[in-house]
């Protein structure tokens, strides 16, 4: 995997997409505090508000929109997350059409970012206990066709131009979740604010501490990067994993 880890330095931009509150925070949050302490400008794009994510039959969907996103804006400022963004389509209804894929090369046009992180849209379980939700499923889909081609081409989507939306290049594509990565970002030092990130969705872990999820999960990875002979994952306690393509 060497090929990679040394060409790629620290994105001045990038863009997480993914389907809802609290997603970024489990999988890539680390990621995104390590590159914000180097000075990258890293944008948020959550396709829904979570707008389903609640276990109180009686709580209002406004209210609930309302405290994901705070939650979200909070989570975001813990890791230095500089714009969030949200596209407020129904939680649990994605699908990877050309709307959703309208809507998230305006956001690629708009922010103009180096480096994007999305979701495998091949993923569909892990293991035996977890199926992928399908929104993420749809969220990865429709954020790799909007990199590529639409983000690129000024004849795809030609109503963006005339909302003053260029076309932009995005170089490096992070894949989260692909069965065979071959990148790995060492979070150790930022373990802690990837741990209060996703504590600020209280509405979400209220009532269980992800430290020792997340701390697994972290080491796993790391372990993982150290088998496949990743050449500083000796250094590594805690990382993340992706899969990386380098777009001309």
């Amino acid at each position: 995997m060497s090929e990679h880890e040394n060409q790629v330095p620290t994105p001045k931009s990038a863009m997480v997409i993914f389907a809802h509150p609290d997603d970024a925070e489990f999988v890539s949050a680390g990621t995104a505090a390590v590159w914000a302490e180097q000075g990258c400008e890293i944008t948020y794009l959550a396709g829904t508000s979570g707008d389903k994510g609640a276990s109180d039959p009686d709580i209002p969907t406004r209210k609930l929109i309302e405290m994901r996103e705070q939650e979200q804006r909070n989570a975001a400022e813990i890791l230095g997350v500089k714009h969030v963004e949200f596209l407020r389509y129904e939680d649990a209804t994605l699908v990877a059409d050309l709307d959703l894929r309208l809507a998230i090369t305006r956001m690629i046009r708009k922010h103009k970012p180096e480096a994007v992180i999305c979701q495998d849209p091949s993923k569909r379980y892990e293991s035996r206990d977890y199926i992928q939700h399908p929104d993420h499923i749809a969220m990865g889909e429709a954020a790799l066709a909007a990199i590529y081609p639409s983000a690129r081409d000024h004849l795809t989507f030609p109503q963006l131009l005339e909302e003053g939306y260029e076309p932009h290049k995005v170089k490096y594509v992070f894949m989260i979740g692909a069965p065979e990565p071959d990148v790995w970002i060492d979070t150790t030092h930022v373990f802690d604010k990837k741990v209060a990130a996703l504590k600020a969705h209280t509405s979400q872990v209220e009532g269980f501490d992800p430290t020792d999820l997340l701390r697994t999960w972290g080491r796993d990875t790391a372990a993982a990067a150290r088998q496949k002979g990743f050449s500083t994952s000796w250094e590594m306690e805690l990382a993340e994993a992706y899969k990386l393509f380098v777009l001309d």
